[in-house]
């Protein structure tokens, strides 16, 4: 008598073992006159790829685009080395270079080249100066000739690492497919045009496209119980997460209230998702909108300053029990956010400075976990 088959585990998905998924859809959420390029990325996961829940994030695994990788093998000469030519298309990171590289190539560089990369080498506040704005082709074009081994490149590179995007869809909205909210890197310098590694890969991929992916759980960045109240707090791509939480309170008839806070520079062509958000507040799953958009009037608006405006509601909404989410920007939107509700608390609450910090900090954040950050 044959033993019965052993039941399949599901695959593992990891930053080392990427599920191939497929570009469903690219489209553009910005309207025509912004100066921004954002996109709603869909990714077909199919039955067999990775699960997720709201408040994850996705990894991706970016590849370097084929003309920058020609263009820097092409000035070593070592275009026709095919080997190489995948290596640091797949795992190099080309766009951003990195101390190491440039001391490597004024080691090897010929005549006044070699000189002028030594000297901003022997000064480490012009090496920092000089590497913070070249990619790897900038520095050859100061040193022009130069030979490195095709052996000793990927070691002189920074190694490509995954970028993990906020996820911008519930599952049981979006079933097999995952949405992503991609604000695409662009600048010039150095009389090149230069693109983010990741938001500029995902920008330029044809649709059916395959995609190295993996699911990244968060700790924390989790919806609340289905009555509670929540207010989150998502400027420009930052958006992300709450699309995810709105479609997915939707979805199951939540009761728990949903304030939004959204801010970006122009009403008319930066609002990501307006409509959905429109629809939403007219079918009453998005009980509150509060938006800033900063370039529409001679003083920019922020979101703390719309938090700040409706401070004695959203102190009400606090006390009531609605947890408390960021998501985006951590430099500067994340601590100017915190600074406002510090305020609200402290106007809106009757608590002094130190006792708005210590119930900010301490209760809110730690003892009752209400005041949840997803930042970058």
């Amino acid at each position: 008598m044959s033993a019965s088959p052993s039941p399949t585990l599901p695959a593992t998905f990891s930053r080392t073992n990427p599920f191939a998924s497929q570009l469903r859809e690219n489209r553009p959420l910005n309207q025509k006159g912004s100066i921004k390029d954002t996109r709603h990325i869909v990714i077909e996961l199919g039955s067999s790829g990775p699960t997720y829940q709201c408040g994850d994030s996705l990894g991706v695994l970016p590849r370097n685009p084929e003309t920058l990788v020609r263009e820097f093998t092409q000035k070593l000469g070592l275009h026709d080395d095919a080997n190489l030519h995948e290596t640091l298309a797949t795992s190099a990171i080309l766009n951003r270079v990195g101390k190491k590289f440039v001391k490597a190539v004024a080691e090897k560089a010929p005549g006044a080249a070699k000189d002028k990369l030594q000297a901003i080498c022997a000064d480490e506040k012009k090496l920092e100066e000089y590497v913070f704005d070249r990619d790897v082709v900038d520095v050859l074009q100061d040193a022009p000739g130069v030979h490195l081994e095709p052996s000793e490149i990927p070691g002189l590179l920074n190694k490509i690492a995954p970028r993990l995007y906020s996820i911008a869809s519930s599952p049981d909205h979006s079933h097999g497919e995952v949405h992503l909210t991609v604000a695409v890197v662009q600048y010039s310098s150095h009389g090149r045009t230069k693109q983010g590694l990741a938001s500029g890969y995902l920008a330029n991929l044809p649709e059916k496209s395959s995609v190295p992916v993996y699911v990244q759980p968060t700790r924390h960045f989790h919806l609340p119980a289905p009555d509670r109240d929540i207010i989150m707090i998502g400027p420009g791509t930052g958006i992300a997460p709450f699309r995810a939480f709105l479609q997915h309170r939707s979805k199951h008839g939540h009761t728990g209230r949903n304030w939004l806070f959204f801010g970006d520079q122009h009403a008319k062509t930066d609002f990501l998702y307006g409509d959905e958000f429109a629809a939403a507040q007219k079918s009453g799953h998005l009980h509150k909108l509060s938006t800033a958009f900063s370039r529409d009037q001679a003083e920019k608006v922020y979101v703390q300053h719309r938090m700040e405006e409706e401070g004695a509601e959203l102190w009400r909404w606090l006390e009531q029990g609605a947890y408390f989410y960021v998501c985006g920007d951590a430099k500067r939107m994340a601590k100017d956010v915190h600074a406002a509700l510090l305020k609200i608390v402290s106007q809106h609450g009757g608590k002094t400075p130190e006792q708005a910090e210590e119930w900010v900090s301490v209760t809110f954040a730690k003892t009752e976990k209400r005041y949840l950050k997803d930042v970058y």
